[in-house]
């Protein structure tokens, strides 16, 4: 069990595309008497085996979590597939929550509840990813008391997380990963920050990720509806205005932050216009099949209108082509380029207080 006084004595670790890089040279190297317990959650698909990944490598035990497990100090709990990693007070909560960014278990899921728990004991840590998952999560931290850190971009496998991070959460420290384990000890040590009281919206979608709650009059809540639609299951969507990040909510608890909707939209488009190519092809196909079959009959006059219908469909199928080629019809991928570079000490938020 873990002990009183309070410490910092909570972190709480997210990543996605490049995040078990980072894991590996991390994990390592932290010492093997760190006061603290350490909780994971990567983007993992229905199957994982990232806890027994992790522990060839990490100097601290390595476990996948359990519900009802109590937090002990020096241990290491890896989210696993289908549910969504979250804390209440000092115990692993194991929920099929609604998916946050089409994830679950989700990194701002976990970040979120550890924040409502735990509040000023907690370090949130956000490494290599994509889009902008963790952002809200780390947001929630900070007001809730506790610190948050954030991978280097220029360190990052994939720097569009850390750098949206930097741009829609308060930071405390940016970091290379080979620095993170001295600074992890250092905090683990420190005692633990105040914690305000917990705000509203925070406890209300943590209560909807551990499927307390999730209706209509919550959405109405957290925000005002929107005119966009779930990426998942096509209702209404709720607009969130949380600081200067934009997120929306669904009434059956779906959530996303607003680039993970546009991405959605772009692959949607995408599918529409591979339907549609495909569509086309086929009725070019369909109408040269009907002109030989005229034209065996001796009605050359309405083989050559089929004829001249199927390079139609043909010219149509390769407008479609390049629309796809030229990208109208491509994921959204916001944070990766040269417009959302914040780094550490440009236009972002990230602070180095050591």
């Amino acid at each position: 069990m873990l002990r009183a006084p309070p410490t910092r004595d909570i972190i709480v670790i997210g990543g996605s595309a490049g995040a078990i890089e980072a894991l590996h040279e991390l994990l390592p190297n932290l010492p093997a008497d760190l006061p603290a317990a350490l909780l994971v959650v990567l983007h993992v698909g229905a199957d994982s085996i990232l806890p027994a990944v992790l522990e060839r490598t990490s100097r601290l035990p390595v476990t996948a979590a359990r519900s009802g497990t109590a937090l002990e100090h020096g241990r290491i709990y890896v989210g696993v597939p289908g549910v969504h990693l979250l804390l209440h007070d000092e115990h692993i909560l194991l929920r099929r929550g609604p998916r946050e960014n089409f994830a679950r278990p989700a990194i701002d899921a976990l970040f979120r509840s550890a924040a409502a728990s735990l509040g000023g004991r907690v370090i949130g840590v956000l490494l290599s990813g994509s889009l902008s998952d963790g952002s809200a999560g780390l947001r929630a931290i900070k007001r809730c008391g506790g610190v948050t850190v954030v991978q280097d971009p220029e360190d990052a496998v994939v720097p569009a997380m850390p750098r949206n991070a930097l741009r829609h959460a308060d930071v405390d420290y940016v970091r290379p990963v080979s620095a993170m384990p001295a600074l992890l000890a250092e905090l683990a040590r420190q005692p633990a920050g105040p914690s305000p009281e917990v705000p509203l919206e925070i406890r209300l979608e943590s209560a909807i990720a551990a499927q307390e709650l999730a209706d209509m009059k919550v959405d109405q809540m957290l925000g005002q509806v929107s005119p966009f639609t779930c990426p998942e299951c096509h209702g209404a969507l709720w607009e969130i205005r949380d600081g200067p990040m934009l997120r929306f909510r669904c009434h059956v608890g779906h959530a996303f932050a607003a680039d993970a909707v546009l991405a959605a939209q772009g692959e949607e488009v995408e599918r529409l216009l591979g339907s549609l190519q495909r569509t086309h092809q086929e009725r070019a196909a369909l109408a040269r099949r009907m002109a030989e079959q005229e034209r065996s009959g001796k009605h050359h006059n309405l083989a050559d209108r089929l004829e001249a219908r199927a390079q139609e469909y043909e010219d149509d199928a390769r407008l479609v082509m390049e629309l796809m080629r030229n990208g109208f019809g491509g994921s959204a991928d916001t944070g990766n380029n040269s417009g959302n570079d914040t780094g550490k000490d440009g236009g972002g938020n990230g602070k180095d207080k050591a």
